[in-house]
């Protein structure tokens, strides 16, 4: 059977539990010998284009990485062609995309012959999730992820393709998620990675003041204000979302062990100001390095009934 790795909501949970084990996994393996994975970036990427490439090479597959430009999704030609073609050399393609329909198109296209991996499209970004998990587990709950329930995360600012899979996976760890965002950049209900739709675990709620949303709070994650493709709205952004920038004193009302994270790019001064951002709540620099982790954890996932 071909995984695909898509959204955390398609994910069953003792699925979703075994990449979280694979991923954190001390072993050396070569789950990718001698295979190739296709990397296509339609956006700009930084930490997912060098942690999706280190993760395949420890694995013993090799990349090739296409960009945007190159390959033209439904420009130049079509997603159905640009799968097809792609699936004749590569046993995975792992894919920053612009419309996150572009993937069931391929898979359909391609009759489930190659794995997909969501590196970011505008519903979900399923593998900055992972990381954060992992990220949270090994700062509260030494590594354990069922160790999570009962904690609170608050995200405050911009409720995003980030926000939705990240409370996604939390709920169903038992974690509750306060979204903390203006009316109008708060999560809507439906589409592909709805946390809204999860059954049991913990608790989801929104609120629009950023006080009330971090009072209390274990971890305190924010986001960029203006994401790609809405640079065109970043001065009435900045007015709208100014009272949500995470500082000292917004940290002061969170829980005195709280840890704050970003998934970055960070736009200093805008959502999250310096000093909270390099002092010694930061977590950040942890999610780095566990975006390679769990690139490791998804490959092996996706791979693992094939052996």
């Amino acid at each position: 059977m071909t995984r695909h790795f898509t959204t955390i909501e398609q994910i069953a949970d003792q699925d979703l539990f075994s990449l979280y084990e694979l991923a954190v996994s001390a072993f050396d393996d070569e789950t990718l010998k001698g295979q190739g994975v296709a990397l296509v970036f339609e956006r700009p990427s930084l930490r997912t284009r060098a942690s999706s490439s280190s993760a395949v090479h420890e694995l013993g597959g090799f990349v090739t990485i296409f960009s945007g430009e190159e390959i033209g999704l439904d420009a130049r030609e079509s997603a159905e062609d640009v799968g097809r073609t792609l699936a004749e050399m590569y046993s995975v393609a792992a894919m920053r995309v612009r419309r996150h329909d572009v993937f069931e198109r391929i898979r359909v296209a391609t009759s489930e012959r190659m794995s997909l991996i969501n590196l970011l499209s505008d519903a979900a970004h399923p593998t900055q999730a992972v990381a954060d998990v992992l990220s949270i587990a090994e700062h509260f709950a030494n590594g354990d992820v069922h160790g999570l329930r009962g904690l609170q995360v608050s995200y405050v600012g911009d409720a995003t393709n980030v926000t939705r899979s990240l409370a996604s996976a939390l709920v169903r760890l038992g974690v509750d998620v306060t979204v903390a965002a203006p009316v109008g950049y708060q999560l809507r209900p439906g589409g592909f990675e709805d946390p809204t739709r999860v059954v049991g675990g913990g608790l989801l709620r929104q609120c629009d003041d950023a006080r009330d949303g971090v009072e209390g709070a274990d971890v305190v994650y924010t986001d960029a204000w203006v994401s790609m493709g809405f640079e065109d709205e970043a001065p009435q952004r900045r007015i709208d979302l100014q009272p949500f920038r995470v500082d000292a004193k917004l940290m002061s009302l969170a829980k005195p062990e709280a840890v704050v994270m970003h998934c970055l790019p960070a736009h200093r001064g805008d959502e999250i100001s310096d000093g909270v951002l390099d002092g010694d709540q930061s977590l950040v620099w942890r999610q780095v390095y566990h975006r390679r982790t769990a690139m490791l954890g998804v490959l092996r996932w996706i791979k693992e009934d094939s052996k």
